[in-house]
C-alpha cells in the first residue's frame, strides 16, 4: 500500500490503564472517538483491539508519543513507541508517531466545556485525546505522509 492511498487512520492515546482510540478520515482530516481499551500496565486487551481493527479496517495507525515540553523523552515515550511497533507487527499496518504534547490538557478542557465533572479516573477522556492527536497529525502542514 502506498502512502498516498491512506484513507482511514486509527489514532491512539497510549496509557497504562486506558488506551484512547479514534478513527479518522484523511479526505476530511477529521476524527471521531471510539471506545477506549483497558490496559494493564500498558498492555492492552489485544482481543478488543483486534475487533476494532477488523471492524474499521484502517490503512495505518498513529500513536501519540509523549515527550516533555522541552522535547526530551521519558519512559512513557519508549512505552508508547513500543506499543506502536507492536500494532505494526501484529496488524501489518504502517505506524506513524505524533507529538501528543498537551493533548490530554486539551481533551480535559474540551470535556469540561461539554459538561464533564472532572472525575477522570471513572470517566476518562482518552478517546478525546486520541481524536485530538489524530486530527493534529492529519492537519500538520509538516506531515509529509499525507498530501496537504
Amino acid at each position: 500500500m502506498t502512502e498516498k492511498s491512506l484513507k482511514t487512520i486509527m489514532g491512539f492515546d497510549f496509557g497504562t490503564k486506558n488506551i484512547g482510540i479514534a478513527i479518522g478520515q484523511v479526505i476530511t482530516k477529521t476524527a471521531s472517538p471510539l471506545p477506549s481499551v483497558r490496559a494493564k500496565d500498558g498492555i492492552p486487551n489485544w482481543d478488543d483491539l483486534d475487533k476494532l481493527i477488523k471492524e474499521w479496517q484502517p490503512d495505518a495507525v498513529v500513536v501519540g508519543i509523549p515527550v516533555h515540553m522541552d522535547g526530551t523523552e521519558s519512559q512513557m515515550t519508549q512505552r508508547a513507541r513500543k506499543f506502536g511497533k507492536r500494532l505494526h507487527g501484529r496488524f501489518n499496518l504502517p505506524f506513524y508517531e505524533a507529538d501528543e504534547r498537551l493533548s490530554s490538557v486539551e481533551a480535559k478542557s474540551w470535556a469540561g466545556k461539554l459538561g464533564h465533572k472532572g472525575h477522570y479516573g471513572s470517566n476518562p477522556v482518552d478517546a478525546m485525546a486520541a481524536q485530538i492527536i489524530l486530527e493534529g497529525w492529519m492537519n500538520n502542514e509538516n506531515n509529509s505522509v499525507l498530501d496537504n
